[in-house]
């Protein structure tokens, strides 16, 4: 029987492929950490801090020192991320040279409702606590519950998304039956706004107001502008 050695000797080279690859790849998952980097998608860092996403994993035992890259987790480590109280969406990846590499997405708050336990609303509807090192510049929202949020969001998110709205209003007000009322700054006049409905239109028709009213001087001439009389705008003079 002819033994063919080329077989035998493409049998060995390919073991000794195998077993390289596989020290190599346990060398590499046994190794530590090498650092963790931090990255916010917005530019400021203003409720949540590379320092405090780095203190919150240390006193989950996740640290540069202590953890190899084989026993490393990252869906415990994202959803680590994703319950802190300021944190919209986090994103753990690991790199090949061992940096653990964090993509987070801070809460964005659009309004802030007063009271004795005083909170925000948040770009996607939902309760945002206060932050101790930042005070967002939002409308504040005056005699609204928790319930109420789920109501006057549209509102809120329309404001939010419009600057010429942004750069005005800075209250909005919940009145008995579900009806709004806005304050403006720099002027005398209030807004009535009435159901939230029809949003587009009432400040599509609010914006031809104001334009006209600014260019005639006549803007501080009125006390109050109501909105809600379909494609009009109803003003009640001083």
């Amino acid at each position: 029987m002819k033994i063919n050695f080329n077989y035998i000797k493409g049998f060995l080279l390919l073991a000794v492929i195998v077993f390289f690859y596989g020290f190599a790849e346990k060398r590499n998952n046994d190794r530590k950490l090498e650092k963790i980097e931090v990255q916010f998608t917005q530019f400021e860092n203003l409720y949540v801090s590379e320092e405090s996403v780095n203190k919150l994993l240390i006193q989950n035992n996740i640290e540069v020192s202590s953890i190899a890259k084989e026993t490393l987790d990252l869906n415990r480590v994202e959803s680590l991320l994703n319950k802190h109280e300021m944190i919209e969406n986090a994103e753990v990846f690991l790199t090949l040279d061992g940096i653990l590499k964090t993509k987070i997405s801070q809460r964005r708050p659009i309004g802030r409702v007063l009271g004795n336990n005083a909170f925000y609303l948040d770009r996607s509807g939902r309760k945002m606590p206060l932050s101790k090192s930042y005070s967002a510049r939002v409308p504040v929202l005056v005699n609204m519950k928790e319930m109420d949020l789920e109501e006057a969001f549209p509102l809120v998110d329309y404001i939010n998304k419009d600057e010429f709205l942004t750069q005005h209003i800075t209250a909005i007000t919940r009145l008995n039956g579900g009806y709004y009322q806005l304050e403006l700054r720099q002027t005398d006049f209030n807004i009535f706004f009435g159901k939230v409905n029809r949003i587009d239109e009432k400040f599509n028709n609010f914006k031809a107001f104001y334009k006209k009213a600014l260019k005639d001087d006549l803007i501080n001439t009125y006390k109050k502008v109501d909105l809600q009389f379909g494609n009009q705008v109803v003003c009640t003079k001083k």
